[in-house]
C-alpha cells in the first residue's frame, strides 16, 4: 500500500506517513495535517515555486519572531517574504540567509561558551570546603523542594508540549492558506 501513497516516492518520515495511511486520500490529509512542517516539506520535495515556498516558510517562522533577539534573523524574515512575494532579488534572500545563519552560529557560540564557564566554575567550586558544606545544607532543604520542583518541571514541559502543538498547527494553517493550490497542482490532485 505504502507504493500506491503519493508522498512514499519522497521517502517521508514514519511519523508523516503513518499520519497519511490515517486519510483516504491526499486532499483530506492535507486539510486536516496538524503539522506545517511536514506540509513545507512535501511542498519543497514535490517542487513547488521556490516563492511561495518562501513566502510560507517566512510567514511560519514570524510565528516565533517573539523569540528572536537579533536583529539578522528578524530581517531574514523580512527578506523572505519580500522574496516571495517576487520583491527581492535571490541574492538579497541569501546574504539575509547567510546573515541569520551567522547570527544563529554566534548565538550558539556564545551559549556554548557561557555553559563550559558556567561548568568549569561549578566544579572549581565543588571542591571547595564551603562549596561542600553549602552543598549539604541544600540536600536537606531539597528533599522537601524535589516534589515541588518535580511538579514545576512537568508543568513547564506541559506548557512547552501545548506551545509546540499549538504552534505546529498555526503553521499548518499558514501552509493551507498559501500553498494549497501549488501543492495539489505539483502532485497533480484535483
Amino acid at each position: 500500500m505504502k507504493d500506491q501513497i503519493e508522498i512514499s516516492k519522497y521517502s517521508p518520515c514514519r511519523e508523516a506517513l503513518k499520519y497519511r495511511l490515517e486519510h483516504p486520500d491526499f486532499k483530506e490529509a492535507w486539510e486536516n495535517c496538524p503539522r506545517g512542517d511536514w506540509m513545507l516539506w512535501i511542498a519543497q520535495k514535490a517542487g513547488v515555486d521556490i516563492h511561495p515556498l518562501t513566502y510560507a516558510k517566512a510567514k511560519c517562522a514570524e510565528t516565533v519572531k517573539h523569540l528572536m533577539k537579533d536583529e539578522r534573523s528578524l530581517n531574514a524574515i523580512k527578506v523572505a517574504k519580500k522574496f516571495g512575494k517576487k520583491k527581492a532579488a535571490r541574492k538579497e534572500l541569501d546574504a539575509a540567509y547567510t546573515a541569520a545563519y551567522t547570527a544563529a552560529n554566534d548565538a550558539y557560540t556564545a551559549y556554548t561558551a557561557y555553559t563550559a564557564a558556567y561548568t568549569t566554575a561549578a566544579t572549581a567550586a565543588a571542591y571547595t570546603a564551603d562549596a561542600y558544606a553549602a552543598t549539604a545544607a541544600a540536600a536537606a532543604d531539597a528533599d522537601a523542594d524535589a516534589a515541588y520542583t518535580a511538579a514545576d518541571a512537568y508543568a513547564a514541559y506541559t506548557d512547552a508540549d501545548d506551545a509546540r502543538h499549538n504552534n505546529r498547527k498555526k503553521t499548518a494553517d499558514i501552509c493551507r492558506k498559501h500553498l494549497t493550490k501549488h501543492v495539489f497542482k505539483a502532485l497533480n490532485i484535483k
